[in-house]
Formats: C-alpha cells, structure tokens, sequence
C-alpha cells in the first residue's frame, strides 16, 4: 500500500468512527432527554401531591368539629322554632 492509500483508509475509518460516535451520542442525549422529562413530570406529580396532602394532620380534628357544629345548629333550631326563648 502507498502512503496515499494508507491516508484515505485512515480519513475512512475516522469517518466511520466520527459518525458512529456521533449515532452514540445521539441516542445518549435522547435517553437523557427522556429521563429528565421524567423526572420533571415526577417532581410536578409529588409537588402537586404534597401540596394535596399538608393539611391533612387536620383532619383528627374534623369529627370534633362536626359535632360542635351539630351542637350548635341543634340550638339555632329550638331557638328559631321558639322551643327556647
């Protein structure tokens, strides 16, 4: 083989190797692509769900309440139906 020959053949396979580099890389950033995409749409999922769920220590607290209520609307009835005056 000539010194010529050996160039082309060097030029050819480093044009194989850029291109097959480049195909790798290619899918390597559409995995990332892919992955952080997902992971956006899990923090936006968790965010929502934390915003969903940071009131629900109160909740212990509800049955109480409905009774109070329910006391309270009991006496507005015998009030307004003049059983208590």
């Amino acid at each position: 083989m000539t010194d010529t020959e050996l160039w082309w053949l060097t030029l050819g396979l480093g044009l194989v190797v850029a291109v097959v580099a480049w195909i790798l890389l290619h899918i390597l950033y559409r995995a990332v692509k892919r992955i952080d995409e997902n992971v956006s749409s899990a923090w936006q999922t968790a965010t929502e769900l934390a915003a969903n769920t940071a009131t629900t220590w109160m909740l212990a607290a509800a049955p109480k309440a409905v009774a109070e209520l329910d006391e309270e609307l009991q006496r507005h009835h015998r009030f307004l139906s003049g059983r208590e005056r």
